[in-house]
């Protein structure tokens, strides 16, 4: 079969599945505009900033939150015009931020054509990631399920994999979805040893890393000829890769550098500011805690990436990674929580948080670092992370305590004040089932 045959072929075969699929399986549309003001009574409110507020009120019109605080301070207010929602005994929180992940640009790990999170190439720096992300993927309302409202989409591969976005999770485009656009590009900082697997005995080994000063080097020729490039007043056609870079050494974007091992991270981070880059983020860190003085010192916060993951050496105990957000937070490096894994099993980050309480980390501090330490890290602090005054009301109601996968049950969820459908297909598919089998024996 010709080639231009089978993808002509491939392409009716895949319109045909979708054209098939039933309503079951359809995105739930995004919500309405915020009509009249929305007031949560008696919920025990948690702040993001690490206070908690036991039998709070919490009010909100127009998108805006006009108040967080403690039920008196509604006693004698006329709630007439409001839409009152009764939650004595939930909790409610600052919606989730899920840094570092391809959601949206990721559907079906199997099927290329769902895929759209990486360019061919090693060094990417005019790739934008919100251009392609998708609005209607299926996995986005299992992300809200879990309190998950605002995420950072972002590309991967090669050495400079391009620049993410921040989006709310509820959008009819990337258009309207967008919060804060080219918010940071990503570097991969190349290793001193590579992996490489014997087949023969079916064990990987660490190796030297012939290329690395060649690579190191193709980085620096990359922000030599930005920092020149950002100072040229009058340009003839744009370098659409230079051009990507200005924002790093004027303050505007922020520079995410992905490494793990302790000397790797002190020479991405010393590279970073030779070349004047203003704002820094350490992304992954799995040796971050061998090197707290020095990230003190620099002001880098970190990213976690993977907190439920194996010991990367021998040597390490087996739990070393659980207990690394306790070990950078009580030095007092900022520290937030990604989950770099299947994109799917992104939802679980409000659960990841919850391992960080659990070795060691206060459970309010935790919750900081998937909502207003990521806000800070990400530069959209003035807009979510916490519940105060004039932010944005990007918020849910729990159940019981969302760091807690058995209590985390969401009964509301609001993205700028807009009430959003929560049923994802699982719940869906759930009902389906659970009603054609209930009567059976």
């Amino acid at each position: 079969m010709k080639k231009s045959t089978y993808h002509r072929l491939a392409s009716w075969v895949l319109l045909l599945a979708m054209s098939a699929a039933p309503a079951l399986a359809q995105v739930p549309a995004p919500a309405e505009p915020q009509e009249k003001p929305i007031i949560l009574l008696g919920v025990t409110a948690h702040i993001g900033n690490g206070e908690v507020i036991e039998n709070a009120v919490i009010a909100f019109e127009d998108g805006k939150i006009t108040m967080a605080g403690p039920a008196s301070d509604a006693e004698n207010m006329d709630l007439s015009g409001y839409e009152q929602i009764q939650a004595e005994g939930k909790h409610v929180y600052p919606g989730f931020i899920l840094p570092n992940t391809e959601l949206g640009l990721v559907e079906i790990g199997a099927v290329r054509a769902t895929v759209d999170n990486e360019e061919e190439g090693v060094l990417n720096p005019n790739v934008r990631s919100i251009i392609s992300y998708n609005t209607d993927s299926e996995l986005i309302p299992t992300f809200r399920f879990n309190g998950i409202l605002v995420a950072q989409i972002t590309p991967v591969g090669g050495m400079v994999s391009g620049s993410s976005s921040v989006v709310h999770l509820d959008a009819w485009n990337w258009e309207d979805a967008a919060m804060l656009t080219d918010d940071a590009m990503h570097i991969n900082w190349p290793g001193r040893k590579r992996t490489e697997f014997d087949y023969s005995t079916y064990t990987a080994n660490r190796v030297p890393n012939e290329k690395y000063e060649e690579q190191v080097q193709t980085l620096e020729n990359l922000f030599s000829d930005g920092a020149a490039y950002a100072e040229i007043r009058e340009r003839g056609e744009p370098n659409l890769k230079l051009e990507a870079t200005k924002g790093l050494f004027d303050g505007s974007k922020a520079l995410h550098i992905h490494a793990d091992e302790a000397k790797e991270i002190i020479e991405a981070v010393k590279f970073a500011q030779s070349h004047k880059v203003q704002r820094i983020v350490l992304v992954g860190g799995y040796e971050a805690y061998l090197i707290t003085d020095f990230l003190k010192e620099n002001e880098i916060p970190v990213i976690i990436d993977n907190l439920h993951d194996l010991p990367q050496l021998s040597g390490d105990d087996v739990d070393q990674q659980f207990k690394l957000p306790a070990l950078l937070h009580q030095e007092g490096i900022m520290v937030s929580l990604g989950y770099n894994d299947a994109v799917n099993r992104s939802r679980n980050l409000p659960f990841i948080a919850g391992t960080a309480a659990a070795y060691g980390v206060d459970k309010e501090d935790a919750l900081m670092m998937i909502t207003s330490n990521t806000a800070k890290i990400l530069g959209i602090d003035d807009k979510v992370g916490t519940l105060e005054k004039d932010k944005q009301a990007t918020l849910f109601v729990s159940e019981g305590d969302a760091l807690d996968m058995r209590t985390n049950i969401v009964a509301h969820a609001f993205i700028d004040g807009r009430k959003i459908t929560l049923p994802a297909m699982q719940q869906r598919l759930y009902e389906k089932y659970k009603e054609k089998y209930s009567g059976a024996e």
